[in-house]
């Protein structure tokens, strides 16, 4: 059982409250203890199962967030002593409590705010960020020119392409604009430094060699690619919602976008015009696919701003960013279809 810890610094003439509040809420925690800091501050800490944990953080923000001494604490427990046991009456009054409630308001995942700032360092645009990217294509760039299936694996290891492309969707979930600039700044300049670098490499070293399958399997999208794409941005934001380390998983995003763009960029630099149009549409097509199946996941997974005027915001972002990447796949689809009968 993944577990939480949930520190609450609240003013001391507010704990009673708290307290009643915490007892009312309990069923999901497994302790709770009640420090006075001084006069005038209490530190309330609850212990509860990471599912639990936003119903409880959005319960206490709404009662408590006008306090001026108020806040709130997330923190994992790696361990805990003695090891919390589920008896048979917990699972009774939970499966009771199953057969009443609506279908996917229990939560599998962390927390929103939880994962609002996992995602959102992940999409910071840092020199590190720049760096990594441009590393991870010029060891893609040399995999392909040398048809080494294993170094373009090994750039797919280095390039951090997931925090961007996840924060987008996620901002796009929560109708949160500032994390979409974040999101798409950061996705636009890795993609553009990519590009530059796979453009010089083309340029003065890239030879088109119609026997090289890294570079020909790269230049004709099909729908096998969509498929592909699709299941990266849904692993991508399946294993953020969860908690996981996305390390192995950002592997797979990175496939599906750093090829096509290096391959796209060399073929540029080596003036073969057709071949980079292919290129440019398999990065196309694995773009859309992957921020529109990190929205859907995102859905799914119940990821919800937590007033109603940001939800009615973000169901907006929603359906237009939804209906936005559906017709742009479909138009490239089509090209898709048109371009393999040609």
């Amino acid at each position: 059982m993944a577990l939480r810890m949930i520190e609450i610094f609240i003013p001391t003439e507010k704990e009673k409250q708290l307290q009643e509040l915490l007892k009312e809420k309990e069923k999901g925690s497994i302790d709770i203890w009640s420090d006075r800091l001084s006069e005038s501050r209490t530190l309330v800490r609850v212990l509860l199962p990471t599912e639990d944990t936003e119903a409880i953080m959005d319960i206490l923000d709404k009662r408590f967030s006008y306090l001026d001494n108020f806040r709130i604490v997330l923190l994992p427990v790696a361990a805990c002593i003695p090891r919390p046991e589920v008896t048979e009456e917990d699972k009774a009054e939970e499966g009771a409590a199953k057969e009443h409630e609506e279908p996917g308001k229990k939560l599998t995942r962390i927390s929103r705010e939880e994962l609002y700032t996992n995602i959102t360092e992940m999409a910071k645009l840092t020199r590190i960020y720049v760096v990594l990217v441009i590393l991870s294509a010029v060891v893609a760039a040399i995999g392909i020119m040398r048809a080494n299936v294993a170094i373009v694996v090994g750039a797919m290891v280095i390039a951090p392409l997931l925090g961007p492309n996840v924060a987008l969707s996620f901002a796009t979930t929560l109708g949160d604009i500032k994390l979409a600039r974040q999101a798409l700044w950061s996705n636009l300049v890795g993609l553009l430094s990519a590009l530059v670098v796979a453009v010089l490499i083309g340029l003065f070293f890239f030879e088109t060699d119609a026997h090289n399958p890294e570079v020909m399997t790269r230049t004709q999208a099909c729908l096998s690619d969509i498929a592909l794409a699709l299941a990266a941005g849904t692993a991508g934001a399946l294993t953020l919602t969860t908690g996981v380390s996305a390390a192995l998983i950002g592997v797979m995003v990175a496939v599906a976008l750093l090829p096509p763009l290096v391959t796209f960029g060399m073929l540029m630099g080596a003036g073969e015009w057709k071949l980079a149009l292919g290129a440019m549409l398999l990065l196309l097509v694995n773009l859309i696919c992957i921020n529109l199946a990190g929205v859907v996941t995102f859905l799914l997974r119940g990821v919800r701003p937590l007033s109603w005027w940001e939800s009615d915001r973000a169901k907006k972002a929603t359906r237009v960013a939804i209906m936005l990447w559906s017709i742009l796949l479909a138009a490239l689809v089509v090209l898709i279809l048109l371009s393999q009968r040609n």
